[in-house]
């Protein structure tokens, strides 16, 4: 099955639901993508930084009667973000309403502020429309979109582009960077995505951001626990070779050291190109495109810095020509809007006593469109490079005061099994979303499921955690 917060999420629903679950992962702890490196008393998430919707975790715990503060304490962020301009502006992302339109009024004035007011109200309907009907649910074909919120969808501009709708609330380039870049998440520049992905911006910008202590791999952890509680049986550095089927179902999982496991049913929760590969017959037949990739430098360092945030998003003068570099182009950004993270200003345990962990985003083309040389000393080379383009935009000393550092980069996350290196999987462009996403039942083995930011409902912590829900549906319904 794998670790992942997908399979966990999953394994978390089926033991609630009844079924014995065993749990095969490769790694030493679980996770998967959102695991943890430990590096001379520096402790990183390696995956996502960003939670938004506990409430998903608190359902997967709610499977099995746990409770959700009882297995992850949380810090609600104020601010969410905080936006670094060129102009050297900045701009706090606030998920109080009344106080976000404030903080807009004194960075960009009030008609902008009440831009922002039409904006959260616009965005929260999108997310009522789609939350239930289109992401909460299996779409196993078109006609499973027909429902009235597909009309309403459609009536309030969902399917035009992102941008176009951004702009009809927000004449400031701050605000429109601010509330759309999410779209690079999906894997798209904002001009390329559908307005229906204004839900990232709510999701991040409205519903609030969250830390869990000890980062987001403790999200990991709770939920392996709460299931090892309840009798979910979790086997680590065990690596599966293959998934052995007789008759148009899988029999057993056969693990790299030759044991072989029966099963009922299996999900599986690698990359989605991956776990074909463990699957006899054809790979994924299907040629999808892939989400941009990211270079992430994790630092640990002697330095602090008072003017950020827990979050910090640095907008680079460039921003069409941005997309187009890494999406397009295929080549690195030449004035780089990068994301921040510095968890140990919430949470000082991940750092040793008055140090500092900094995890550095650089969207970077994925291996598809760009096989950069990565190994060949281009990593080292940007790595200082965007530790120098730090230090120009206000983190002065920064890489004197680095004392550990790790590079990851798209040739890392290929070697994990991420097709084309990206961890982002493949891009939500309108033939691949929804419906048209790769679903989660294996066409022809009728008990093989997926799970994961692959398939439906797609990328992102919420959307990962959801499509394990819909994964042990799938199974529960088999197994009837």
């Amino acid at each position: 099955m794998g670790a992942g917060l997908g399979g966990l999420a999953c394994a978390l629903h089926l033991a609630g639901a009844g079924r014995r679950v065993t749990v095969l992962e490769r790694d030493d702890a679980p996770g998967g993508r959102a695991g943890r490196l430990s590096l001379d008393g520096y402790h990183h998430d390696t995956g996502p930084t960003v939670l938004t919707m506990p409430d998903l975790i608190a359902e997967a715990l709610g499977a099995v009667g746990e409770e959700l503060a009882d297995w992850l304490p949380m810090t609600r962020l104020e601010p969410a973000y905080r936006a670094f301009y060129p102009d050297g502006s900045t701009l706090d992302v606030h998920a109080d309403p009344d106080r976000m339109a404030d903080e807009v009024a004194r960075v960009c004035g009030p008609r902008e502020a009440a831009g922002y007011r039409r904006f959260v109200a616009y965005a929260a309907r999108m997310w009522r429309y789609q939350r239930d009907d289109f992401i909460g649910r299996h779409l196993d074909s078109p006609r499973d979109l027909l429902t009235p919120n597909l009309a309403r969808l459609v009536a309030a501009g969902g399917l035009r582009r992102l941008d176009t709708k951004i702009n009809q609330f927000f004449r400031d380039p701050r605000t429109r960077r601010v509330f759309s870049f999410q779209s690079m998440y999906a894997g798209l520049a904002p001009r390329q995505a559908l307005a229906i992905y204004t839900v990232i911006a709510y999701l991040d910008s409205v519903a609030g951001v969250y830390h869990p202590r000890g980062g987001l791999h403790a999200v990991a952890q709770a939920l392996a626990g709460a299931a090892r509680k309840h009798g979910v049986t979790l086997r680590y550095d065990t690596p599966v070779e293959r998934v052995e089927t007789a008759h148009g179902r899988a029999t057993a999982v056969v693990t790299v050291g030759g044991e072989r496991v029966a099963a009922d049913a299996v999900v599986l929760n690698p990359d989605l190109a991956a776990a074909y590969d463990l699957l006899p017959g054809p790979p994924l037949r299907r040629r999808l495109r892939y989400s941009p990739s990211a270079v992430v430098l994790h630092l640990g360092a002697a330095a602090g810095y008072g003017a950020i945030a827990h979050h910090n998003i640095h907008f680079g003068r460039a921003w069409r020509r941005t997309f187009d570099e890494v999406i397009s182009d295929g080549v690195l950004m030449s004035d780089p809007s990068l994301l921040v993270t510095n968890p140990s200003r919430t949470d000082p345990g991940v750092a040793p006593p008055g140090r500092h962990t900094y995890y550095v985003l650089a969207p970077v083309p994925n291996l598809d469109r760009a096989p950069l040389a990565w190994r060949s000393g281009l990593a080292e080379w940007y790595a200082d490079s965007l530790v120098a383009t730090l230090e120009e935009r206000g983190y002065r000393g920064l890489g004197a005061a680095v004392e550990s550092r790790r590079i990851v980069t798209p040739a890392d996350w290929a070697a994990r099994g991420m097709a084309a290196g990206t961890p982002f999987a493949a891009a939500h462009t309108l033939r691949q979303t929804g419906p048209f996403r790769p679903g989660n039942r294996h066409p022809a083995l009728a008990n093989v499921v997926f799970t994961g930011s692959g398939t439906q409902p797609g990328v992102g912590v919420p959307m990962v955690l959801i499509s394990g829900r819909l994964a042990a549906e799938r199974v529960a319904g088999t197994l009837r």
